[in-house]
């Protein structure tokens, strides 16, 4: 790695009016504050069919997926607001995770996501922003050699907590999710020994 971070950051939703889309933004704010590279997607840019090992036999790996590898093995780092469907991750979430740690012509499984950091974020309307989804998330992430930070914050009440221009209303709180982005780049810096 390079003296400065790359960290990829997406949220795990494609809805248009997603709450955890306009929080990634934030979190890419504190991210960049701190002297990363961030590249910002969205993972709608990358519609995939759900993972089936028929189909991945049959087909080999879909053309986003493979895009999706490249794009992680050029980043050090993983920045992730990710919603909370039925107290986990959203099937879209967990979807670009299967695909992406396939592996793919002599590269094998994990290659291009194994070793990485990761820092989360969440909101949802609930009291607790998301945050059982999150502990999911870490769980996978735990199982597929991906480190993720201790710092996270889950926004709760996201219908109420944004502004019109899309920040959050709690300075505190808006202070705090720009925080998880910037100790990101600090781990991930001193993960690689920078």
């Amino acid at each position: 790695m390079a003296t400065t971070a790359k960290i990829l950051a997406f949220a795990g939703s494609a809805r248009d009016g997603s709450w955890n889309r306009k929080l990634i933004r934030i979190a890419v704010e504190g991210a960049s504050e701190a002297g990363a590279e961030v590249t910002l997607i969205e993972l709608r840019d990358f519609p995939m069919p759900l993972y089936n090992g028929d189909l991945e036999a049959a087909e080999g790996l879909p053309e986003h997926a493979t895009r999706l590898q490249a794009l992680f093995a050029a980043h050090d780092g993983l920045l992730i607001s990710a919603p909370e469907y039925n107290s986990s991750v959203t099937p879209l979430l967990k979807n670009t995770i299967d695909w992406v740690s396939r592996p793919n012509g002599d590269a094998p499984s994990l290659k291009f996501i194994r070793g990485k950091t990761a820092g989360l974020v969440s909101t949802s309307t609930g009291a607790l922003g998301g945050l059982r989804g999150l502990r999911h998330l870490r769980e996978i992430f735990g199982n597929i050699g991906v480190t993720v930070i201790p710092d996270q914050t889950a926004v709760p009440s996201a219908a109420s907590a944004f502004d019109e221009n899309g920040r959050l209303t709690d300075a505190r709180k808006e202070a705090t999710v720009k925080a998880v982005g910037a100790r990101l780049v600090s781990v991930t810096k001193a993960l690689a020994g920078v």
